[in-house]
């Protein structure tokens, strides 16, 4: 994880964008971290999978579709793709 102070943060907030890719930068005041910042796909990854993770009915799903495919219960692309239309 990178790091900055507040300070510096604020003269460079709109050129900290293209330098994250996927990394988080941690904004620190007197060498303590005080806020995060990330790519918006990173941050809709963590709150997707937290979302996921919180709702039993999903990981349930998640864990019986994760035991058929190491089962090799699996259906081919082209039958689903042919099946939706």
């Amino acid at each position: 994880m990178k790091s900055m102070a507040i300070s510096e943060a604020r003269e460079k907030l709109m050129s900290i964008h293209g330098a994250l890719e996927r990394e988080v930068l941690a904004i620190t005041k007197r060498n303590k971290p005080v806020l995060a910042v990330m790519d918006w796909e990173l941050y809709e990854a963590i709150t997707e999978t937290l979302e996921i993770m919180g709702n039993p009915d999903m990981m349930a799903r998640l864990q019986k579709s994760l035991g058929e495919a190491a089962e090799g219960k699996l259906i081919p692309f082209e039958e689903v793709a042919r099946e939706l239309g």
